[in-house]
């Protein structure tokens, strides 16, 4: 926090340019200390701090600023495109549904050509970084498309592990969402981010995938967004995210 109360921002009016309350409610908050700033407890109203600069946490869950210039875009990536911002073979790459901002985004989860669903963008290097490490073992959750049937023990060997040629992986959720003659809706949920690996995992237990849609990035759901469109994830999400990876 800057030590000249003539510079910064009044915390009261960051929480309220952040959408977290009213000025007046975000005084109430100050007063009742549920507001840290740098992991100090504020209970001085009228204390000013750099909103560009500051981790700013409000009963445990940080905050976003419009003034920290962070961006946390939601993406439905559709079949066809590369997980990437920039393909040197000139495929469609990411880049395509960030057109026109000044922002340097990246991609939080890497995703098959073949694969669609959810892909986060952003400038927030730390949590882009965590997100993707796997000691932080962020869960993943994807619908796929296989023949059937799905035999009823199938959840359970899945979550004792399969071993395959790269090693043993387990899920950590596994049922059937939905049936259609011989086609056959799972969800897969796991950490693990190996290449190929939900296809390559359920290959192995003799069903192959038909189709794959990534539904979930953590606490993140991709919801009703339509293919090839993005939304801005609330400041719920972006706390719950911080959250899941101790920011």
């Amino acid at each position: 926090m800057p030590d000249d109360e003539t510079t910064g921002v009044r915390l009261q009016k960051v929480l309220a340019s952040a959408g977290v309350a009213s000025r007046r409610a975000s005084e109430a908050l100050i007063s009742a200390g549920r507001v840290e700033v740098d992991g100090k407890v504020v209970r001085t109203l009228g204390t000013r701090v750099d909103p560009a600069r500051a981790v700013i946490k409000v009963d445990g869950s940080r905050i976003t600023t419009t003034e920290a210039g962070l961006v946390h875009l939601a993406l439905n990536k559709p079949v066809g495109v590369v997980s990437t911002m920039n393909d040197p073979e000139g495929r469609p790459d990411l880049t395509g549904y960030v057109i026109g901002r000044r922002e340097r985004l990246f991609h939080v989860g890497r995703l098959d050509t073949d694969t669609e669903g959810l892909i986060l963008l952003t400038n927030d290097g730390e949590l882009a970084h965590r997100l993707a490490h796997p000691s932080y073992e962020v869960l993943k959750t994807y619908v796929a498309e296989v023949p059937g049937p799905v035999a009823p023990g199938l959840g359970r060997e899945l979550r004792a592990g399969i071993e395959l040629e790269d090693g043993p992986v387990r899920v950590d959720g596994f049922r059937v969402v939905g049936r259609s003659g011989t086609r056959v809706m799972v969800e897969v949920v796991l950490h693990e981010g190996r290449k190929h690996i939900v296809r390559r995992l359920l290959d192995s237990v003799g069903h192959p995938v038909k189709r794959l849609v990534r539904t979930h990035i953590g606490p993140v759901a991709m919801g009703d967004l339509r293919p090839g469109n993005t939304r801005k994830l609330t400041r719920e999400e972006v706390a719950k995210l911080y959250r899941e990876v101790g920011l």
